[in-house]
C-alpha cells in the first residue's frame, strides 16, 4: 500500500493533445489542473501560447495561469513553490491533483522534490550581469553556441531562443564549473514523494508537426500580430523572456521590420517544430514514465480508459 499522496501528470510535446485529455481526466476524477507551462503564467499573452478558453475548462478549476504581467519574474523556483501550494489544497479538499504541461523541468522539480544549489548570492548576481551584459553585446546566437560547448546534453533538450535557460545552464557552469544536465539526472534519481502516473503523450511525428503548422495558422487567423503589438505598445521590451517566447520573438521582428511576415510564419513553425524534439528528447531521459501514444487508440475514450486502468493499478485512484 503506498502512502503517499497521489499525482498525475499529463505531457508530451506541443500540439499533441494535452489540454483536452486532462480536462477529460479531471471530470472523471474530480481532479482539478495545475498549468506546467512557462509561458502561460502571463497576462495577455493569450493567443501565441494557446491559452485555454473558458468554455473548454468544463469548470474544471486551472491553477497557475494568468498569474504574473510579462515583465515579472518566473522561473522554476517559483514554479516549484506555487505548484506545491496548489497541490496541497487540492489534496486537503480531497482533490486529484494533475499537473498537465510541456515543461519538463518544471515538471521534474516538483516531482522529485529538487534540491536547487545554494550558492553565494553576491557571486551569483555578478554572474548574471555580466552573461546579461554578454548576452546585449553579443546576441542569444553565441551565447547558445557558448553552452553547447560547457554542456551539450543540457543545451540538446533546450531551444535556443530560452533565454532565462539558456543563461541558467552557463550560470550554473560558472558558479559549480559542473554541468547543469548532470545536476539534473542526479536529481531525477531522488525518491519522488508522490505516488504518481507520469503520463507522456505522442503521436506519429507528421501528425505532431501537421497540427503544430495548423496551429500556427490559426494563432495567425485570431491576431497574433495585433496580440504582439499590443504589448509591445504597452512597453513591454522586446528583450524580456517572456517575449522571447515562440511566436512573439518572431512577430515582434517583423513588427519591427527586421524580417517579412512570410519569414516570421516559417521561423514560427519550424522553432515550434524544432520546440517538440527537444521536448521528447528531454521525456526520453525521463523515468517512470508511461507512453501514451495515439497511434495506439481509435480515440480519446480508449486513451482516457488506457490511463485509468494504469492509475488503479498504481493505487493512486
Amino acid at each position: 500500500m503506498d502512502n503517499r499522496p497521489p499525482l498525475i501528470i499529463i505531457t508530451g510535446p506541443t500540439a499533441v493533445g494535452k489540454t483536452s485529455l486532462s480536462v477529460k481526466l479531471a471530470l472523471e476524477l474530480s481532479g482539478e489542473i495545475i498549468s506546467a507551462d512557462s509561458m502561460q503564467v502571463y497576462r495577455g499573452m493569450d493567443i501565441g501560447t494557446a491559452k485555454i478558453r473558458e468554455e473548454e475548462k468544463y469548470g474544471v478549476p486551472h491553477y497557475l495561469i494568468d498569474i504574473l504581467d510579462p515583465d515579472e519574474e518566473f522561473n522554476v523556483t517559483i514554479f516549484k513553490q506555487k505548484a506545491e501550494e496548489c497541490i496541497k489544497d487540492i489534496l486537503s479538499r480531497g482533490k486529484m491533483p494533475i499537473i498537465a504541461g510541456g515543461t519538463g523541468f518544471y515538471i521534474q522539480s516538483v516531482l522529485y522534490d529538487v534540491e536547487f544549489t545554494d550558492f553565494d548570492e553576491e557571486r551569483r548576481a555578478e554572474i548574471k550581469t555580466m552573461l546579461e551584459d554578454t548576452l546585449e553585446e553579443k546576441g542569444i546566437d553565441f551565447m547558445y553556441e557558448r553552452l553547447k560547448e560547457v554542456d551539450p546534453a543540457y543545451a540538446e533538450v533546450i531551444h535556443k531562443n530560452n533565454t532565462r535557460r539558456v543563461l541558467h545552464g552557463l550560470e550554473f557552469n560558472m558558479l559549480s564549473g559542473g554541468k547543469l544536465s548532470e545536476h539534473n539526472d542526479e536529481q531525477r534519481e531522488r525518491t519522488s514523494p508522490y505516488n504518481f502516473l507520469y503520463c507522456v503523450l505522442n503521436d506519429d511525428r507528421a501528425k505532431v508537426y501537421g497540427r503544430i503548422n495548423n496551429r500556427v495558422d490559426d494563432m495567425l487567423r485570431e491576431g497574433l500580430a495585433d496580440e504582439v503589438r499590443a504589448l509591445l505598445a504597452k512597453g513591454y521590451s522586446r528583450e524580456l523572456p517572456s517575449m522571447l517566447g515562440l511566436g512573439y520573438k518572431e512577430m515582434a521582428d517583423y513588427l519591427n521590420g527586421e524580417c517579412t511576415y512570410e519569414a516570421a510564419v516559417e521561423l514560427i513553425k519550424r522553432d515550434t517544430r524544432h520546440f517538440a524534439k527537444k521536448q521528447l528528447t528531454w521525456f526520453k531521459r525521463e523515468r517512470e514514465t508511461m507512453e501514451v501514444n495515439r497511434t495506439r487508440f481509435e480515440n480519446d475514450e480508449q486513451m482516457l480508459k488506457f490511463i485509468l486502468s494504469a492509475a488503479k493499478l498504481k493505487g493512486i485512484i
